[in-house]
Formats: structure tokens, sequence, C-alpha cells
């Protein structure tokens, strides 16, 4: 298999070294003209980019031979995706890898925002100590609402879990809604939050989304955060709101002025009226298109974007070395009126070999190691099952808990609290889709023989 790659923007190395060592060939051209790239790219089976220039038609009509193209970010509107789908062209995007950044970016925002951060650091800076004019808001007690709830959404979402806040989201999608998020119509959504941040592609639906009608229809003076793209808010609009109260402070790492590479913001000596307002507003701050832009993304995009190049070529078996997650049940929990009695009644009438935690399953793995599966009912006032209100909790046996949980926490997947460690094993908690709380274990079974 000789499939040739064009690089055309400078990435992590591991995605290089790592598409090299799976036999691929690896070109790069991180200086010439979309014309020069154009004049060559039939050579080529695999293009990967950021945001150097549009693939657009013309382009593709000259990929003769393309059979791929991969952009190290989220979104995929710098290419023709409809034509590209046409030419049964794979398009790879890597959401997965910044959404974690761009949650953490997106509650900075806020943070910074509501307690004045920026402002009061600008002051003393001056010479200024201004404690009463500089009195912040805390998010406890807010509605947040999240316009767009796919990846990043789903991501900032779960950071809110560590906040007494009531998180509502929008979406065009029907029940994308979760344990972290509840799904509601624009129109509750625009009556009820506090704050808005919006995680949403740049499409015909949702260019100049937000612009003075939007606005308008909200019930009460809100926040908004944009680390989506710039031009789903119209700037003007935003800025009329600013002034008027509407808008309470915005939160900006995307401009409507960024360019198609979105490492430029102007291509002439022009500043937008609005603009101007916005870098001399204290109640706004703006970061250059940042927000999915740390070292651990960086990573992590590029590993994402190999993963998917050679699930393409490779399937499953050979993109990913075979893992682990759930090996067994370690155990059904559930609550009871009376757990002893209930115990002492399994004991009598079932033969089960009951303790005080109610009983233990002895088996064997394929290795023919002795493994354990806990029986037990708890108190109907136990609080072990929170945030679940269900009246069960399944335990699952796990090699790795720790490695297990990184994975999980990349995935979107909601954890509760921190990792506990006995001589029986390690405990760590998430939630499913439906909200109910799992237990992991990576178990020591040899302390209960």
């Amino acid at each position: 298999m000789d499939i040739k790659i064009l690089h055309i923007d400078s990435n992590h190395p591991l995605l290089w070294d790592q598409l090299q060592q799976s036999g691929f060939i690896n070109h790069s051209d991180f200086s010439s003209s979309k014309e020069d790239i154009e004049a060559k790219i039939q050579d080529y089976q695999g293009i990967v980019i950021r945001s150097r220039f549009k693939i657009d038609k013309e382009f593709l009509d000259k990929a003769t031979h393309l059979q791929f193209v991969a952009r190290i970010g989220a979104g995929l509107e710098s290419i023709d995706c409809d034509y590209a789908a046409s030419k049964n062209i794979t398009l790879i995007a890597a959401p997965e890898g910044n959404r974690n950044a761009v949650a953490e970016h997106t509650l900075g925002m806020i943070l910074s925002l509501f307690n004045k951060l920026n402002e009061a650091d600008g002051e003393i800076r001056s010479g200024h100590w201004n404690r009463e004019s500089n009195r912040g808001h805390e998010l406890d007690g807010k509605t947040v609402g999240i316009i767009g709830y796919g990846n990043m959404g789903k991501s900032f979402a779960k950071k809110l879990r560590g906040f007494d806040v009531e998180v509502l989201c929008y979406d065009i999608q029907e029940n994308v809604g979760d344990a972290n998020a509840k799904q509601v119509s624009l129109a509750e959504f625009q009556q009820k939050v506090d704050v808005v941040s919006l995680h949403i592609p740049w499409t015909p639906e949702t260019d100049k989304m937000v612009d003075s009608d939007f606005i308008n229809e909200f019930s009460k003076p809100f926040w908004i955060i944009n680390t989506s793209r710039g031009k789903n808010i119209v700037t003007a609009d935003l800025v009329s709101a600013i002034q008027s109260g509407k808008i309470l402070g915005a939160g900006l790492d995307v401009l409507e002025y960024e360019k198609l590479s979105f490492e430029i913001l102007f291509t002439d000596k022009n500043t937008p009226e609005a603009f101007q307002f916005l870098l001399k507003a204290k109640n706004v701050i703006l970061t250059p298109h940042i927000a999915g832009w740390t070292f651990e993304s960086h990573e992590r995009l590029a590993q994402v974007i190999v993963d998917k190049i050679k699930m393409k070529y490779f399937g499953q078996a050979k993109a990913v070395e075979p893992e682990k997650r759930v090996t067994g049940i370690g155990g059904f929990f559930f609550k009871s009126n009376n757990p002893k009695e209930l115990v002492a009644w399994y004991g009598k009438h079932l033969g089960l070999k009951t303790d005080d935690f109610g009983s233990t399953f002895w088996w064997k793995d394929n290795e023919g190691n002795d493994c354990s599966t806990q029986w037990s009912p708890f108190a109907a006032d136990t609080t072990y099952f929170a945030p679940s209100e269900r009246p069960f909790m399944q335990n699952f046996r796990v090699e790795n808990l720790e490695r297990l949980l990184q994975k999980l926490s990349d995935e979107g997947v909601t954890i509760v609290g921190d990792v506990q460690t006995y001589e029986y094993g390690k405990f760590g908690w998430i939630l499913d889709v439906e909200g109910n709380k799992i237990e992991l274990w990576e178990p020591m079974d040899a302390t209960f023989q």
C-alpha cells in the first residue's frame, strides 16, 4: 500500500511519526501557494490541513487521486463537504481532540467576566485600588444556556457540574440532552437563561444567527460567550446590546472579522467601529481564537487524526491496540428498607453465604484468575448512589481505572468525584446517559480470600 499524504500545515510531530510508522508516505509543503499545491495534488491520496486555505470544488477537481482530507480541528467549514462526498473523499475532523480545552476556556471566560478579573488587574497595574466598583457576581444560582450540544457543548456542560447552576441546551438535533443539560425549545431557552455559550459550527443556518432580533427575544439581560465561529454573531448588533444593557458582558474567542485561516484578523488597515468599541469595553474579554489551542489539545488533535486515518485503511483491529475496559460485573447494589433482615432472608432461604455487606460470588476469568462479584443491599436513605436518584447502582470490574477514567473524560462522559483507593482496590464513579451512577472498580480480589 503506497498512500502518499501531503501535509500543508505544521502539526504535532506525533502525527507525522505515527503515520510513517504505519507505512504511509509523508510529504510536507507549508509555504507554496494554493495554485502550486493544486498543481501537484493529483500525486497524493491524502491531505492534512488546519485552515491554510479553502478546499473548494476547483481544488478537488484537480485532486484526482485524493481519498481523504483530514483537518486538524473541529469544523470542516473550509472544505466543500458535499462536493468531496460526491467524489467519495473521506472527510476527517477531530472535535474530540480539543473539546476539553474549549470547555475550560469557556468557563474561564465566564468566571473572569463575573468577577471582573481583567478589569481589576488593569486597575491595580495602573495604581488604582477599587474594591466596590469591582464587586463581582457568583455563577451559583444562575441558569447557563448552551447553544449547540455536540462535543464542545457537552464538554462544557460537564465542567459546570461543580456549580449550583441549572444548565439548559438548545440544538437543532432532537434528544441530545443528558444528565448534564436539559434540552429545551428556543423559546424556553430565551426565557430562562442568564448566560449563553455558543458551541455551533458556521453554516448557512448559523451565519449571523445572533443578531438584534435574536438578542431581543431574551426575557432578561444576559452574558454571552462565543468560542465557536465569529460569523455566528453580528458584531454591530452585539455592541448595541452591550450599550443598551441587554447584554451584560461578552467573552469572545472568535470574531466576525477573522479571515478563513483563523490566524488573521484584518487584511487591511480599516478597523470596524464596532470592533473599536469592543477593544475599549471593560465588560468584554477578547482572545485570539485560542479556546482549543492548548499544549494538551495540540497533541490530542494529532492523535485523533492519526487514529481515524489508520481506521480508514486498517479497520478497528489494526488502527488501535485492543483495549480492555469493563472486564466483568463487580457488583449489584440496591436500596432496602431493612438490609440486615434482607441479607438474613437470602442466607436462610436461598443459601447465600452472607456477611455484613451481603454476599460475594467467586468465579474465574479466561486466564483462570479468581474474581469476585458482590451482591449488597444498602439502606433506603443511603447517599452512596447520589447524584443518581435511582434505587440501584451497578459496579463494573475494570482493568486500569485511571486510564479508563481519562478516556471516558475525553469522550465527554461525566465523572463523579475522585478516585478512592482501599486495600481491596481502586474505585471511581461515572454517570450514564440517563443519569444512573456506575461504580468502576479496579479490584484486588486476594484481599477477600
